[in-house]
């Protein structure tokens, strides 16, 4: 059975593709249509989080999608930002260094008999950088400079990525204690 849940996370997973299709158009007012789809696609996390919890639709497939839908979502606008020159690729290293990390941790801990559960500074991270991503949308053309809202929101995103990876090692450490 689809859950209310699932279909919001089935919808921004959607919304990406014609997210980046509005982006490449480069039609009068592109940046604004593709910023409206991307803050209803954030949205969609909150919402889809909530009603999962608030009405019991938990679910495998909204615990695998979820967060893979809020990945693609964030690290398609992160490589559009690359592409155009408003973000460093070594920003977009350190996420995907982070994401593919905090995978394999959670790999080795299943293999354990263990799920590990998204923590509060994950949550902080996914929020910020959704923000971040909105505001570099919003404000600064492409090669305009400088670009202090690139800078500062490349900055908020590198930090809160590589604050929650390291809390998220610290606080599961012992998962690799028994590692062969």
């Amino acid at each position: 059975m689809m859950t209310t849940a699932n279909k919001l996370t089935l919808l921004r997973m959607a919304l990406i593709p014609v997210f980046l299709g509005v982006l490449y158009a480069g039609f009068p007012g592109s940046r604004c249509v593709a910023l409206a789809i991307f803050i209803i696609a954030s949205l969609t996390d909150l919402l889809d989080g909530y009603i999962a919890r608030h009405y019991n639709q938990i679910t495998n497939f909204g615990k695998f999608m979820d967060p893979l839908a809020d990945k693609v979502l964030v690290m398609a606008a992160m490589c559009y930002f690359v592409e155009i020159g408003r973000m460093p690729g070594w920003a977009l290293a350190v996420v995907l260094l982070r994401e593919f990390a905090v995978s394999g941790m959670r790999l080795v801990a299943v293999e354990q008999g263990r799920v590990i559960a998204a923590g509060w500074s994950g949550k902080v991270k996914t929020a910020a950088t959704m923000v971040c991503l909105c505001l570099m949308l919003a404000v600064g053309a492409p090669g305009s400079a400088p670009d202090y809202v690139a800078l500062l929101s490349t900055v908020m995103i590198v930090a809160t990525t590589v604050y929650s990876g390291a809390e998220y090692f610290y606080k599961n450490r012992d998962v690799f204690r028994n590692v062969d």
